[in-house]
């Protein structure tokens, strides 16, 4: 491998492979699905063309991603590239409903899992459950969360950790402080 390969970012053809795979999608499922060619998606997952806006919206509503999530913030200096998230680059995701702020901490989405900074706004929730086949795991950094996995609640506080295994869950933040998680899911469904 040539020294250039070993420090290049990952790239929005990298991500949107991730993104495929982890849903277990073939170039051929998404491509119909997008109504392209396959040959036109190959060339966009190798970085060889670039999608429009409109390609781009087509393609986050196809993977159920928000479009932000598809665009790099401030590009990292070459030598952090891949490697290191500054607070203040952190690339948006989630749909920011219900109260919740994700950020991205891990560098990009190629690797087997996705950590996530997620901020819960005081007095709010996820009204429904969500089940993904995902293995999930959350330490609390600040305030508390109520978290209700296959139907048993469970009050988290500071310095506590949890795991779900593709179990029904939601959260809600009753509290009148945000409270504050970083999350780590395998593999990366954002």
């Amino acid at each position: 491998m040539l020294q250039s390969d070993l420090t290049k970012p990952e790239t929005l053809g990298a991500d949107l492979r991730a993104l495929r795979k982890s849903r277990a999608l073939t170039l051929t499922d998404m491509a119909d699905s997008l109504g392209r060619s396959v040959g036109w998606l190959s060339q966009v997952e190798r970085d060889l063309s670039d999608p429009s806006i409109s390609d781009l919206r087509e393609i986050a509503a196809f993977l159920g991603v928000p479009i932000s999530m598809l665009f790099r913030n401030e590009a990292a200096p070459a030598n952090e590239a891949g490697y290191v998230v500054r607070k203040g680059t952190r690339r948006p995701m989630g749909s920011h409903t219900a109260g919740l702020i994700e950020e991205l901490l891990s560098p990009d989405l190629t690797d087997d899992f996705e950590m996530v900074h997620s901020t819960f706004a005081p007095h709010s929730e996820i009204a429904n459950p969500v089940q993904r086949p995902t293995q999930e795991v959350g330490y609390l950094i600040s305030g508390q969360l109520d978290l209700e996995i296959s139907g048993t609640v469970f009050k988290i506080n500071p310095g506590d950790s949890f795991r779900i295994k593709g179990e029904p869950h939601r959260w809600m933040n009753p509290y009148d402080t945000p409270a504050i998680a970083v999350w780590v899911i395998a593999p990366p469904v954002y």
